[in-house]
């Protein structure tokens, strides 16, 4: 009798969860209330708030879980590998939103939307990336590609090898980024002495480097901005 209660009364819960995000939109909800909702179809017939709350509280936020890596998400107690592959699912689909908004228009009159794609993609991962939009001459977008992964605080960058892909895309100009996991995006000396090498070694060759911006989990820094480049 109190199982049927019990399942009466999470029911209950997701129908109204459900019913006040189509009314009122996502900001009505709280980040463990939209976990939540992704929760409901990876574990149907469960009371999946403490889960999503202790999600919330271990990785910090909604798009600190959905970023995780599965291995990270896996730690969770109760947490089955359905909703693990919901949330890559969620992820995957940001990532190409932001990407699919850039596409065939210039990137430098629509700069925000570079670095608000840029932290879908990198802020909450907890391994340094080291990515390049390659350019054509009228600064649209001919390919994002992730060249390099690392550890928390490493990613090694072969300045060659971004010129030697850049010739091979036909690209006369770069956007160069990376992520600190740390979440403090403040260029290091070595960031620094790195975009040097790059910036040289593309001038070489004909190739401009626009800018180089750093994403952490909290903002972030632009090279340019900085007069770095």
């Amino acid at each position: 009798m109190a199982g049927d209660e019990d399942e009466k009364h999470y029911l209950g819960h997701r129908q109204r969860l459900r019913d006040r995000f189509m009314e009122a939109g996502d900001d009505a909800l709280a980040d463990y209330e939209l976990l939540e909702l992704i929760l409901f179809r990876a574990i149907p017939r469960r009371d999946v708030k403490p889960l999503a709350k202790a999600l919330v509280k271990k990785f910090g936020s909604l798009a600190e879980t959905i970023g995780a890596r599965p291995e990270r998400l896996r730690e969770v107690e109760g947490l089955s590998e359905n909703a693990i592959v919901d949330f890559k699912v969620v992820h995957a689909a940001s990532r190409r939103l932001g990407r699919q908004s850039l596409q065939n228009r210039p990137v430098m009159s629509s700069f925000k939307d570079v670095i608000d794609y840029c932290r879908s993609a990198m802020a909450y991962s907890d391994r340094e990336e080291f990515r390049v939009l390659f350019l054509d001459k009228r600064n649209v977008i001919l390919a994002d590609e992730v060249l390099s992964t690392g550890t928390i605080d490493h990613t090694p960058v072969y300045p060659r090898e971004i010129v030697k892909r850049a010739l091979e895309l036909s690209s006369t100009a770069l956007i160069l980024a990376h992520n600190h996991p740390s979440g403090d995006p403040t260029p290091s000396k070595a960031d620094i002495r790195m975009t040097e090498d790059i910036v040289a070694a593309a001038q070489m060759m004909g190739i401009v480097v626009h800018d180089h911006l750093i994403i952490g989990r909290h903002g972030h820094a632009s090279f340019k901005g900085l007069r770095l480049i």
